[in-house]
């Protein structure tokens, strides 16, 4: 079984994951603080989460305006989030 022991990291990668952590909480709005954010709401920790996803494994995104079937006249936006392996 893995070790989930921070020592067993490449060297340095602790502080390039910390400083990865740090800028896409800055892109996100949320202020980090180094070591303990436990105060952070999970939408906040998420967020922060979601944004580091998206930087790492960027998909393409298609945006698909269809009308509402149901309603004559209304427009309802429709949003497709599509990730390409490479």
């Amino acid at each position: 079984m893995a070790s989930s022991n921070k020592s067993s990291l490449v060297p340095g990668a602790r502080e390039a994951l910390d400083k990865f952590k740090m800028e896409a909480a800055a892109e996100v709005g949320v202020n980090l603080k180094q070591g303990y954010n436990g105060d952070l709401t999970s939408k906040q920790a998420g967020s922060v989460g979601g944004q580091m996803v998206n930087i790492i494994c960027p998909g393409v995104r298609f945006d698909f305006i269809r009308k509402n079937r149901n309603v004559t006249g209304h427009q309802q936006t429709i949003t497709y989030n599509v990730t390409v392996g490479i």
